[in-house]
């Protein structure tokens, strides 16, 4: 025992104790040393900091330059599936990682970039890594969705500029507000950029960055949640059981549960009554607590980014507020907010120092950011994930629908727009664009006064044009608009309804050849437009039919004769038909005087087939002539040698001429249907001017029921055929169902611009039919009056159709009305027409067949004739 007591007491051996103490007396020393100088400590790790976040902005700028840019844009029948935007996600979050690998987080994100600035009512892009553009550049959306590769935006400094962030705020886990595909949930933010000026300088963007959630972050969030949503139970656990401790202690406090104790026979039940036993805390639900973060999958980070500017103080501002509005639409549990103080009237935020650099880095770079995770699952962000849909109402800008200005050829008036902040404006579509144009409606809905005011301002654009009025109502009314001394060398007044005693009447000859028509040319009119009038063709009339183009082709031959003799005084006319048919002297004249300018089979057939044509061959032909002499203005109007009416000439001087063709009987309907031909041989015949100098022309018809009841065919072929020779056709009719079958196809096809006032909803039905029912014929039946529905061509889109207001006269251009020099205009309207008295005319209608008879003598060959059978049909 003594032997083993000096390794039980002995002294311990310093050098081991001191090779035990002195790591660890090292270590207090050290963390004394530290705590003394935490400065140091905290400037080393600062420092460090500072140098990897160098590090890591100069690689992500690096990858941030390699990025590119698409434009998306949509068709107005653009209308996706959930499950299409779905798809449309999952390819944006693919994208993120399309960076090479050292390439920073932040920087691996995809922007979508909404930008308005008054141009456009909202321009959708998508910026990129530059290896994920072939991916982005395939979308599930179709056809309906054009992508192409975007140029880089270059903005002009603003004197107004707000900038915000918003944030997630409210419950973590609980998702934003399921917006509806209808209508779109764009629709707030594009109502809240509506009213952008561009004149102003105003520019609303916003900038959403998706990229993938990091798993790390994740899953740490998962565990907090997870512990806070334990504790919490755990909390609800032990308040249930203190309040039921309380319930218990109360109960038996109470006067009468100590009754009870008193009279009953079981005292040993008192302990037993006392036992409480405590709730045991409920299980934690992962899927419940953890809520939209419970899957990795479709989860991204978000960074929400806005910016307002304006070169007017307060608009972007209030450009701010009203996206701000907008994405309250989103809220829910879980809602959009911008990021900030708010101290009284003043608001920290992103515009101030200290986040206002880093915001301004996130914005130039593209880089995803954010102070909090903001992790959404792509469900989210439906709304946001495509272009504007079917369902989007956009406004229109002055990009789309230029605004009218008086006196500047290139515009065509189309109405008065009202702007979603109420300003008003006049639009007008491009005249080069607008090649036909169609208004219906009821009588009265200002289908007419919206015309005239088309006419009015493209005779003021120094325009040439004829307004075909058979009512005649449309010329006293645009007469004080017209009356100003540049334009009235350019106005000619046709007006056929024969007001007053002894009316002034214009003249025109429909076979005259002084104006250098081509012969065939002018045969082939008038032959056309008299079976268009009378419903003749190959099948029901062939007779008919050879008889006027035989007796034309030999008047327009006396002519030509005359016009080359210089006698156009001397020339035919359609009265003389008659003559040719019925006087055997005339005739032998007029072939006599003609035979070396008539074709071999025409010369056949006056000599062989008419003298075996029966007596009543030619009634036929003759009464529509006979009707039109009946009448002293259809007698007097037509009936001159050297009509002054030459519609080729009025298209190529850029004239402005009214034609009032008279009522709708059949007498006038013939002379509408030789006019409207005569406007369709006109127009075909600028095929010898080069198409850069043929000058723009635009025929106004109002009542096209009235007109194609003459002349249906003619009318047609308008539509069909004027735009290859720069004559642009308007109509307007009542009722497009009225129409023949030829004119509403060829009408309906071709226009540029469909309009149409209120009426009945079977009236208004093959219009809206045309715009997919949209807006539909209820909606239209119960617009106000002068209001329109239109759809026009602008840049080679369609647009609308939208509500406009009709100008009225009285108020568009009340600036032009000069009602005190109406009457000079009266007179050099006529005077240009060179009308005359009808009793003038009459007397020198009446005697035209002797002069053409004594020209004939004068002129014919003394060796030449043709010789003729004895004729027996002698017109008795």
């Amino acid at each position: 025992m003594d032997a083993a007591a000096p390794y039980l007491t002995g002294p311990a051996d310093p050098a081991a104790a001191g090779r035990v103490l002195g790591p660890v007396t090292g270590l207090v020393d050290a963390a004394g040393w530290l705590y003394a100088h935490w400065y140091l400590l905290a400037a080393a790790i600062a420092v460090c900091w500072g140098v990897c976040e160098l590090v890591v902005r100069r690689l992500a700028g690096t990858a941030s330059a390699q990025r590119m840019a698409l434009e998306l844009v949509s068709t107005r029948h653009f209308d996706p599936s959930a499950e299409e935007i779905f798809r449309r996600g999952v390819q944006l979050a693919r994208a993120c990682r399309a960076m090479p690998w050292w390439a920073p987080r932040r920087a691996k994100a995809v922007q979508i970039r909404l930008r308005a600035d008054g141009s456009t009512p909202l321009r959708y892009r998508i910026e990129g890594p530059a290896g994920g553009e072939r991916l982005l550049s395939i979308t599930p959306f179709g056809p309906d969705v054009t992508v192409e590769r975007a140029l880089p935006i270059a903005d002009k400094p603003r004197d107004h500029v707000v900038r915000a962030e918003f944030l997630l705020r409210g419950k973590p886990t609980a998702p934003l507000r399921e917006v509806p595909l209808t209508p779109d949930p764009l629709q707030p933010l594009v109502d809240a950029v509506a009213d952008l000026r561009a004149e102003l300088g105003d520019l609303a963007e916003i900038r959403l960055d998706i990229q993938r959630a990091p798993k790390w972050a994740l899953r740490a969030r998962r565990l907090q949640l997870m512990g806070a949503a334990r504790r919490a139970e755990h909390r609800e656990a032990q308040r249930s059981a203190r309040w039921l401790r309380q319930d218990a202690s109360g109960i038996e406090d109470s006067l009468g549960w100590q009754l009870q104790q008193l009279l009953s026979d079981k005292p040993s039940s008192v302990a037993g009554r006392r036992l409480v036993m405590p709730p045991v805390p409920r299980r934690v639900d992962p899927a419940e607590a953890l809520g939209k973060l419970a899957e990795d999958d479709h989860l991204v980070r978000i960074q929400l980014l806005v910016m307002c500017a304006s070169n007017t103080a307060g608009r972007a501002q209030a450009r701010l507020a009203q996206l701000q509005a907008a994405f309250d639409v989103f809220g829910s549990r879980s809602r959009w907010a911008m990021r900030g103080w708010r101290l009284g009237p003043w608001r920290i935020g992103a515009d101030h120092w200290p986040t206002r650099r880093g915001f301004e880095r996130r914005w130039n770079l593209g880089h995803c950011q954010p102070p909090r995770p903001n992790w959404v699952r792509l469900e989210e962000l439906t709304g946001l994930l495509k272009p504007p849909t079917v369902h989007c109402r956009l406004p229109v800008l002055a990009s789309d629908l230029p605004t009218f200005e008086l006196g500047k050829p290139a515009l065509l008036l189309q109405g008065i727009y009202r702007a979603p902040d109420g300003r008003e404006r006049l639009v007008a579509t491009y005249a080069e664009e607008t090649l036909f144009e169609v208004g219906t409606g009821k009588a009265g809905g200002g289908k007419t006064e919206r015309a005239l005011a088309q006419a009015i301002g493209w005779a003021h654009a120094g325009g040439g044009l004829v307004f075909v009025d058979p009512h005649r109502d449309s010329w006293p009314r645009a007469l004080p608009f017209l009356a100003h001394e540049m334009l009235m060398p350019r106005i000619a007044l046709i007006d056929l309804g024969g007001l007053g005693p002894n009316p002034r009447v214009s003249s025109w000859n429909p076979l005259g050849m002084h104006h250098g028509q081509a012969a065939h040319e002018v045969v082939e009119a008038i032959a056309d437009a008299y079976a268009s009038a009378l419903a003749w063709d190959d099948a029901t009339a062939p007779r008919a039919l050879t008889i006027l183009t035989a007796a034309l082709t030999v008047l327009v031959a006396i002519n030509e004769a005359a016009c080359q003799a210089s006698r156009p005084q001397d020339q035919a006319t359609l009265f003389h038909i008659r003559a040719l048919l019925t006087d055997a002297a005339f005739r032998t004249a007029a072939l006599t005087a003609v035979a070396a300018q008539l074709d071999e089979e025409t010369r056949a057939w006056w000599q062989a087939v008419f003298p075996t044509l029966p007596n009543d061959t030619f009634a036929v032909v003759l009464n529509p002539i006979t009707r039109l002499a009946a009448n002293p203005i259809t007698r007097a109007f037509p009936g001159q040698p050297t009509g002054v009416y030459n519609i080729r000439t009025a298209m190529d001087t850029r004239m402005v001429v009214w034609v009032c063709p008279g009522d709708n009987g059949p007498t006038d309907r013939l002379l509408t249907a030789l006019l409207a031909r005569d406007l369709l041989r006109a127009a075909r015949s600028r095929r010898d001017t080069p198409q850069e100098k043929r000058v723009p022309f635009r025929p106004y018809f109002d009542e096209l029921i009235t007109l194609t009841g003459a002349a249906p065919e003619t009318i047609a072929a308008m539509f069909e055929d004027l735009r290859k020779y720069k004559c642009h056709i308007h109509g307007m009719t009542q009722l497009l169902s009225r129409l023949p079958t030829p004119v509403r196809l060829s009408l309906l096809q071709n226009a540029s611009t469909l309009a149409t006032t209120a009426g009945s909803k079977s009236a208004i039905a093959p219009i809206t039919a045309e715009w997919g029912d949209d807006p539909g014929p209820d909606r239209i039946a119960t617009m106000e009056r002068f209001e329109h529905y239109v759809s026009m061509n602008v840049h080679g889109r369609r647009i609308g159709p939208i509500q406009l207001r009709g100008p009225h006269l009285d108020d568009a251009f009340a600036t032009l009305a000069r009602p005190q020099q109406a009457g000079a205009l009266q007179r050099a309207a006529h005077a240009n027409a060179q009308a005359l008295p009808l009793d003038q005319l009459t007397e020198r209608a009446a005697g035209q067949l002797g002069r053409v008879a004594a020209f004939l003598a004068a002129h014919s060959p003394a060796d030449a004739a043709v010789h003729l059978p004895k004729e027996k049909n002698e017109w008795t």
